[in-house]
Order: C-alpha cells, then structure tokens, then sequence
C-alpha cells in the first residue's frame, strides 16, 4: 500500500511524533510511505531514511499557500498514494483543498486535539468536510466534542487512539542513575516530570502553584519541566516569585524523554485540554504512578495506574501529587509496573499501526 501523510510540521510535538512512529511501522509492515510537511520544520523525523520527507516550506500567505498546493499536487500525481492521511487542522485544511486540484482514492483526516481552534476553525472544518472520506480524533471524549462543535457530522468521525513504542520507553535504572546525577538530584528528592511545549494549553503556571504546595509539605521534592515555548521566560519568573526555583528545573528541548522517564518518582500532566497525550502513556510505559488532569483522552488511559483531577485546580494537583510522595515504594513500583503492561496491551504502536491499515482498507 502507497500511503501518503500530510503533516503541518515536523516540530517536536506529540502529534508530530505519531505520526513518525507510525511512518515506521507502516514501513516495517511493508508499505510505501512518504510524508508531505507543510512548515518544512523537521525537528523530529522518522527513523527509515527510506521515507520520504517532502518539505513545502509554506509561507503563510495566499500565494504560499497556492504554490504549496501546486507542490503537493505533483507529489501526489507522482506518488500516487492509495491513501492521503492527513493530521492536526492546517494540513487537513490543505488536504481537503488539495483534493480540489488532485484525484485522491482516499483523504481521512485526523485531528489530535478535542481543542483545534474557535468557531472560525470549526467552521472551516464544517465548510470542507464533503472533502474528507472519514475524520478521526484521538480520543472518545475528543470525537464528542468535534460533534458537539460541528466540525464533523457523527456519522463520519470515529476515535483512533495514539500508539507508543514499548521497546523505545522502558524504565532504564542506570539511565535513571545517570540522569539524577546530572540534575544532582539524590535518592532522598522526590522527582516529579513534566513534559510538554511551553504554551497556554499545559497551563505550566498551574502546575508551579501546585509545586509550591508540594514543597512546602515535602521539602525534598523537586520538579523537571522538558520543553520550549513562548512562555519560557513567564514561567522561570514565576518559579522565582514562588520561590521554588531553587526546585525547578527548566531543562528545555531534550531528546533523551525514555531517559528522563526512567529518572522520575512521578509523572505530572497539568493540561487545560488535550487529545490523548502521547507522553502520559510514554509516562506509564516507564512504570511511572501518573497525576493528570482530566483534560482530554487522560480518564480513558489513566484508569487505576494515576491519579485524575480536576483542570486549572492546583489544590487537587498538589494533593494528588503528595498522594504519590506517600505511597511506599512497594505499591508504587506495582502501580507502575501494572501500568506498564496496560498500556502495552491496548496503546501498543504495532496494535495501532494494524488497527490504521485495516481503516485504510475500508474496515472500521
């Protein structure tokens, strides 16, 4: 099968790297891949070299657009794909345009977020939607909302959960080790995780409330942030004005996320909304006891093996986060360990990557 993934970008956001994880699996399944990435931004990229990346480049104006269009169309005439999947708003905007100008067998059009935009956003997705052949969201939670919002009628949206390596994130204790070591952190701090872009949606400045809380019961604990955004500076100010900065560790852009997995006491997920975070179950993959809000897609993944809180609710967060402090090592470790083979079972990328190909061949 010749399949076709239209992507906005290739930075280094959850949706992006699903999309190159599933490029390799379908690869390995013995299809023909090729990416079309509209920004040109390849910060994460898929590990075949025999996938081909085309770059667009886009500039955000019409005549960027129209040559961009003018772009892909010759990628698809040539390519000629069974199937165009396109994922998250401005490429499957571009996708459905594209279809105008190029016979497609088959456009879905996959959105990773029950938040993609306002009314504007919706409505273009209203607009263009006798375009798409099927439109698929991340999480249950995520399709109902699309409905509710009408960007997609309920009878052509369906929920495609995301998939994760379990060879790829595996507790690694002498990457924990290592790590601590470099953080200087010891076996008495208590280290919490964050991973995520620096923006309004992980609502970092509710997670730093909660921090100050959990700091002030359990002096020892300490919390990592892994990300980059425009709210960097905002946020190191505020670790300063709460005076935990001293326990704040701003690590920036890493690629080493398994590694800081393996080196953490709990992974912490402060979101307003999501999709189905990709590194919540990255999180418990590493056997990590998960705090999340219940932002999106999270109450279907946490289950038994985390706590779930309300959003922007920072007594909640950091009462949840010294729940977990207190457990004893015993029914941590179990609680990690059992979350581990949950989400192998049912969010392994092979599992999801199958369950893709059979949609692709007409199957729901």
């Amino acid at each position: 099968m010749r399949i076709l993934l239209i992507v906005t970008g290739l930075g280094m956001g959850g949706a992006e790297r699903q999309v190159c994880d599933l490029a390799d699996e379908f690869h390995k399944m013995g299809n023909n891949v090729a990416i079309i990435s509209l920004t040109g931004k390849e910060i994460v990229l898929p590990m075949s070299k025999d996938i081909k990346i085309f770059s667009l480049n886009m500039k955000k104006n019409i005549f960027g657009l129209i040559h961009s269009l003018v772009q892909a169309k010759k990628v698809i005439d040539k390519f000629n794909p069974d199937i165009v999947h396109s994922h998250m708003f401005h490429a499957n905007l571009f996708a459905r345009l594209l279809r105008i100008m190029t016979p497609m067998k088959k456009l879905i059009c996959t959105a990773h977020s029950k938040n993609e935009g306002g009314h504007i956003r919706m409505l273009a997705y209203r607009i263009t939607d006798f375009l798409s052949d099927l439109n698929t969201n991340v999480s249950q939670e995520a399709v109902e909302c699309f409905i509710q919002k009408g960007a997609s009628p309920s009878n052509k949206i369906i929920p495609m959960l995301n998939g994760v390596s379990p060879d790829k994130f595996v507790f690694n204790k002498i990457q924990r080790e290592l790590i601590r070591s470099e953080l200087n952190i010891t076996d008495d701090n208590f280290l919490f995780l964050a991973v995520g872009r620096l923006t309004d949606a992980k609502d970092y400045p509710n997670l730093l409330n909660s921090f100050t809380s959990v700091l002030n019961r359990n002096p020892k604990a300490v919390l990592a942030i892994v990300g980059q955004g425009e709210q960097k500076e905002e946020l190191i100010s505020l670790a300063e004005n709460f005076n935990i900065n001293h326990s704040v560790y701003f690590l920036g852009l890493r690629r080493d996320i398994p590694a800081l997995m393996s080196a953490c006491d709990c992974f912490v997920l402060s979101s307003k909304y999501e999709g189905l975070p990709l590194v919540i179950m990255e999180g418990m993959l590493c056997e990590n006891v998960v705090v999340a809000t219940d932002c999106g897609g999270t109450k279907e993944v946490v289950g038994n093996y985390g706590y779930l809180v309300a959003r922007q609710n920072s007594n909640e967060l950091a009462n949840a986060m010294v729940k977990v402090i207190n457990l004893s090592d015993n029914i941590r470790d179990s609680m990690g360990s059992e979350a581990r083979k949950y989400i192998m079972e049912h969010y392994s990328l092979s599992v999801i990557a199958a369950r893709w190909i059979n949609l692709y061949q007409g199957n729901k």
